[in-house]
């Protein structure tokens, strides 16, 4: 056991002091820093180009037109269609924007044609249609002498608010239920593809170098190689953990002190409103905002955490105890290894992608109930359900599962590590590996 712990130790402070992991650590709060600050950028970034476009309004429908956000809207006058193309070849006009007759008010689809040589661009050929959509509806409703504040009230907004039939009303879900919920496991399983992913393939590039460098055979005189291995899979998951906190830590405090250096309204990071977002109730939208909070504090806090944390260690075990096997079966040709990394990563990406394609659809699906529960697929797929209250047998089922695989890949992954660390010089294909398993001593 104190050779473990040393080992655990030179691993966790030979990566920890190394340059490259205090810049990493301190890079992503500044990355972080840099993304916020572009994205205040970009969302108050109204662009200086304005283009002068004259309206041509065969049917006086939409006539006048105020200007929108980089169009400005010219009246054509008594000019023709050929005199308004002159103008802009002239570089007078940017454009000329023909709006012709409504022949038939059943008719929903409408086609306006511009005039110019130059592309229209994406954003201002989307306000214009708005604009223009709701002048030729304004005049459908005055010319069939139809009130607008009755049509307004048949307008109707349905939503299912779930009412449960056996449980107390303390459990009574509300309509936001489920988008919380998706929200929360969604975040849940993004971090734990990473976060196993990233610091699996960081054991196995450990693995490699002290293989490649020899220092591994210096080691073995006085340590045996499952204690070797499990050193690093410890001490590697510890790097990774000191890491995160570090980062959450200096990430908080970026997105605290961000706003009161650069005196930033956080309602700035809204997208640009378009007419018809002009009316939406502030009141309306607080109140949607207590109710989203109301149902994540609702959420079973203490289970979603000591659980993610459960099935964090048992995934990191699982996937690093694989991705320990394989480093040590690699030579110094890492490209003929690569082959090799495939059947630890598989599972790991084929989970993420069940719950990305199926569990976002419907999270209590066949499908999602075996992959929270096969030990391959639980780490990633378990947590996302956890946020809507899978029955307590498949919970209790898939822990047990996780923790007996990760203590059974660790034994599988020793097996191999123990032969693979000291063969140099060989291609080794799955099959050697395969018969590894079985070698005794």
């Amino acid at each position: 056991m104190s050779k473990l712990s040393l080992i655990i130790r030179r691993e966790y402070l030979t990566r920890v002091r190394k340059k490259s992991f205090i810049i990493g650590t301190l890079l992503a709060p500044v990355g972080l820093l840099v993304y916020m600050l572009v994205i205040i950028g970009l969302s108050s970034y109204q662009g200086s180009d304005e283009i002068k476009v004259a309206v041509l309004d065969e049917a006086k429908m939409v006539n006048p037109l105020p200007d929108e956000k980089g169009v400005r809207f010219i009246p054509s006058g008594n000019k023709t269609l050929e005199a308004l193309k002159i103008e802009v070849t002239e570089k007078k006009l940017d454009g000329v924007l023909r709006i012709p007759p409504v022949g038939n008010f059943q008719q929903k689809d409408h086609t306006i044609f511009y005039y110019s040589d130059e592309k229209l661009a994406p954003e201002k050929s989307g306000l214009i249609e708005k604009r223009i959509a709701a002048k030729i509806k304004s005049f459908k409703m005055d010319s069939l002498k139809l009130d607008a504040s009755r049509l307004k009230l048949l307008e109707s907004e349905v939503s299912i608010d779930p009412e449960g039939i056996k449980s107390d009303q303390e459990d009574d879900q509300s309509k936001y239920s489920a988008g919380v919920g998706l929200a929360v496991g969604g975040i849940m399983t993004f971090l734990l593809f990473f976060m196993v992913l990233m610091y699996g393939q960081m054991v196995m590039k450990s693995v490699m170098e002290e293989k490649t460098n020899r220092i591994v055979e210096v080691m073995m005189s006085s340590v045996r190689p499952f204690d070797l291995m499990m050193g690093k899979i410890i001490g590697a998951g510890l790097v990774g953990l000191t890491q995160v906190v570090a980062w959450v830590v200096l990430s908080g405090a970026v997105s605290f002190i961000v706003p009161l250096v650069m005196g930033f309204d956080a309602s700035q990071m809204q997208a640009p409103m378009t007419p018809g977002d002009a009316t939406m109730d502030p009141e309306l939208i607080q109140d949607t905002g207590m109710r989203i909070m109301a149902e994540l504090s609702r959420q079973n806090w203490p289970l979603l955490i000591g659980s993610f944390i459960i099935y964090f260690l048992g995934g990191y075990f699982i996937y690093s105890s694989m991705f320990a096997a394989v480093g040590s079966a690699m030579g110094d040709d890492t490209g003929e290894g690569q082959a090799l990394t495939l059947p630890a990563t598989l599972p790991l990406v084929l989970a993420f992608y069940i719950v990305s394609m199926a569990g976002w659809r419907n999270p209590d699906s066949s499908l999602m109930v075996f992959a929270s529960i096969f030990p391959l697929f639980s780490p990633i797929a378990m947590p996302f359900r956890l946020a809507f209250n899978p029955p307590w047998w498949q919970v209790a089922l898939s822990l047990t599962l996780v923790i007996v695989s990760a203590v059974f890949f660790v034994w599988l992954a020793g097996r191999i590590y123990r032969v693979g660390i000291l063969m140099y010089g060989k291609k080794v294909t799955m099959k050697e590996m395969w018969k590894w398993m079985f070698y005794k001593g």
